[in-house]
């Protein structure tokens, strides 16, 4: 068997797991797995929001999806470990399981749309997108879309960050469709540049020279001229001082028409 077929085949496998352990824990928050097969058998790691659904009492649910994984799908000694997502708010698949459940609850979608978009932000997400497809008013297909934040639509930011989940609810006019778009905190970005480790660099400040008779005031940061300055070149307002002064001539603005 070539490479390119081995690896046809192992995404294969993984996706029918996928499925399959979807529909098992639909109600226990399941989010995604990670499959990898050794020596002994094949290892998967199980990431869910309630791992005692998934466990059961005294393993009695996990021993139950391992006997349908090793004879539905054909898996050789399959070894299942739960893991508790820590944020279930920035795992797309639980929070299109919310939605999802909220529709078939009867809650009305525009609230069940912006209710998990503003939980999705408030965990730390930099961008959010939900999609909901469907007859969602009338008998004809129409979409209602909600973002929030920084989302990359292509290159490689978009490929490796961006987490993308679709589930479809039953309703009474048809079939549902929700997206669930996220791109978490950690994602860097090639045009998002962090300048905060660069050294701060300090200015001596410039030294100056006051003439004689000036002296700095300290409250306003104006020079003020001394009695004898004032007296043989004092400022005045209108048409000059006594004695030779340089006058400020305040214009008169006119009215427009």
């Amino acid at each position: 068997m070539s490479a390119v077929k081995k690896i046809i085949q192992d995404n294969i496998m993984k996706v029918k797991v996928d499925e399959l352990l979807a529909e098992e824990y639909e109600q226990a928050g399941y989010a995604s797995i990670t499959l990898t097969k050794t020596p002994l058998g094949t290892q998967i790691n199980l990431f869910a929001m309630r791992p005692g659904r998934v466990i059961g009492k005294r393993g009695s649910a996990i021993r139950k999806a391992s006997e349908r994984l090793e004879f539905e799908l054909g898996l050789p000694n399959p070894q299942i470990t739960v893991v508790e997502v820590e944020v279930p708010e920035l795992n797309p698949r639980i929070m299109a399981a919310r939605i999802a459940n909220a529709l078939e609850r009867g809650i009305h979608y525009r609230r069940a749309l912006f209710w998990s978009l503003q939980r999705t932000m408030e965990a730390g997400a930099l961008g959010c997108e939900i999609l909901l497809k469907g007859k969602l008013r009338s008998d004809r297909g129409r979409y209602e879309k909600v973002t929030d934040g920084y989302i990359p639509k292509a290159g490689d930011p978009a490929l490796r960050y961006v987490k993308k989940a679709v589930i479809h609810v039953k309703q009474k006019k048809g079939t549902f469709g929700v997206t669930v778009i996220i791109v978490p905190p950690d994602a860097k970005f090639p045009d998002k540049v962090d300048l905060s480790g660069l050294p701060v660099i300090e200015y001596p400040e410039e030294e100056f020279v006051l003439p004689e008779g000036v002296e700095l005031d300290a409250v306003e940061g104006e020079a003020v001229v001394g009695e004898e300055g004032a007296e043989w070149g004092g400022v005045g307002e209108g048409k000059g001082g006594e004695r030779g002064g340089c006058g400020v001539v305040k214009k008169k603005k006119r009215r427009g028409r």
